[in-house]
């Protein structure tokens, strides 16, 4: 039988992969791990140049205006990972080109539950994200 358009798909992550999913795993959600960093040579470490990212809200953002944004947040409230009432599951990943991943995920937060998107790139050893996306999942009426 077919599913249907509010059925999950069968996501599964390629065997080969695991090593990768783990380590990336560790990086989610992303600009939430206090251990990779919380200053803005951190951020430079952790994006792309041409980073960016569309917000739940639909709204792109650049990667400047993000880390401004958590250049604020963090000065006076540092990141910890779990946050209070946070889960994140359901991760995937697979391959798009050598070196490149696409990781899925879901995150619950205790006022919304979103998808989640990250492009990431491992240059020299080092993981580097390219782009992210959240998608807010809305209650089924």
């Amino acid at each position: 039988m077919p599913k249907t358009p509010d059925q999950e798909p069968d996501l599964a992550t390629a065997p080969a992969l695991r090593a990768q999913l783990d380590e990336l795993i560790q990086r989610e959600p992303i600009f939430h791990r206090p251990e990779l960093g919380t200053t803005r040579a951190d951020f430079d470490r952790l994006t792309a140049p041409d980073y960016w990212e569309t917000g739940a809200s639909g709204r792109r953002y650049s990667r400047e205006y993000i880390w401004s944004i958590l250049e604020q947040r963090y000065a006076t409230n540092p990141p910890q990972w779990p946050e209070k009432g946070w889960a994140a599951s359901e991760f995937h990943l697979r391959e798009l080109a050598p070196d490149t991943y696409l990781l899925t995920y879901t995150l619950r937060q205790p006022d919304r539950l979103t998808r989640r998107v990250t492009a990431w790139q491992r240059r020299e050893q080092v993981w580097t994200a390219l782009y992210h996306q959240g998608t807010v999942v809305t209650p089924e009426s």
